[in-house]
């Protein structure tokens, strides 16, 4: 097999692999939403916590490992979730976004204040960047998590549930992928080439 050929399939194995872990991720979120439109917010949160489980499975499964964060998510899920039921108060899932996405934001810039970029460390083998890169995209992605809690408890207390579940599922993402997306040109400025591309 010639190189370019090779280099077709392993972007062509890292494209479907990206689609997986997508979908792994996105379908206790897509679960929970059609359950809770059907049955109610105490069936979706229980499926959602069953659905979550079986996503972790599946990325041991499919990819080898469970990524840090999806595991973080999990555990609040499980916990948040499970004080959801056992009470049979809608609070304590609605308060999960904001639990999670604090925890990231102080684990990053906990981090920071320490004196490590922690996103190297998980995305490190994606990417490559100089110190001020890794330094400048942790700062930015912990103050977007400080957002997206902030953002949580304002739509938890203004919105209904159903109008809640609604803008979780789709709301968050789409503003995630266009934060995500607007990074680019950082890691464009501060990317290094890697050995293989020289």
């Amino acid at each position: 097999m010639s190189q370019t050929e090779t280099t077709k399939t392993a972007t062509s194995e890292s494209g479907t692999q990206q689609l997986l872990k997508f979908i792994v991720e996105l379908g206790p979120l897509v679960v929970f939403f059609l359950t809770n439109a059907r049955a109610g917010i105490f069936w979706g949160t229980g499926l959602f916590i069953a659905a979550t489980l079986i996503s972790l499975a599946a990325s041991r499964i499919l990819f080898g490992r469970i990524p840090v964060m999806p595991l973080i998510t999990a555990f609040v899920v499980v916990i948040f979730g499970g004080l959801t039921l056992l009470l049979q108060d809608e609070l304590f899932i609605k308060l999960k976004p904001t639990i999670v996405n604090g925890i990231f934001a102080t684990v990053l810039f906990g981090g920071l204040y320490f004196g490590k970029s922690l996103l190297s460390y998980l995305f490190g083998d994606v990417f490559s960047l100089t110190e001020e890169g890794w330094r400048k995209l942790t700062f930015r992605w912990a103050c977007f998590f400080v957002f997206l809690a902030l953002l949580n408890e304002l739509a938890w207390r203004l919105l209904t549930t159903d109008q809640w579940v609604t803008f979780k599922v789709f709301g968050i993402m789409p503003i995630t992928m266009v934060f995500a997306i607007s990074q680019v040109g950082l890691l464009q400025r501060h990317g290094l080439e890697k050995p293989e591309e020289k």
